[in-house]
């Protein structure tokens, strides 16, 4: 009996673990890109202090290695620490609205009328 009860339990998850999810909305896919650059950029900033607490660790390694008169090896050569810099949010392209109706998104570089005919402004004769 309570291996039958277990077999039907077992049927009833398997079609809900099998059930597709909803598309990610833009937003969502955003932020999820979003949360990736952040934590790529702290990775990068977590290898950097390593990096720097290893140098530390070996100039101090040195120091008291010479100040005890014990031979101290040549140190091997490495690339330096390299800082990853300030975290920068990755640039988000605002939507272009639905109907096209109104202004582009970008900067306007003339203003918006003019007296020039269309014929002018194209270069183009009717």
């Amino acid at each position: 009996m309570r291996l039958a009860v277990a077999a039907l339990l077992a049927c009833f998850l398997a079609g809900t673990a099998f059930a597709k999810l909803p598309a990610l909305s833009d937003e969502a896919k955003t932020k999820a890109a979003d949360a990736a650059a952040k934590s790529a950029w702290t990775d990068k900033v977590g290898l950097y202090e390593v990096c720097q607490a290893m140098d530390r660790s070996a100039e101090v390694y040195r120091a008291n290695a010479k100040a005890a008169g014990k031979e101290v090896p040549a140190p091997i050569a490495v690339p330096p620490c390299t800082s990853p810099g300030l975290y920068t949010a990755p640039a988000v392209a605002k939507p272009l609205e639905a109907s096209g109706a109104h202004s582009p998104p970008e900067m306007a570089t003339s203003p918006p009328s003019s007296k020039a005919t269309s014929a002018e402004i194209t270069g183009k004769r009717k």
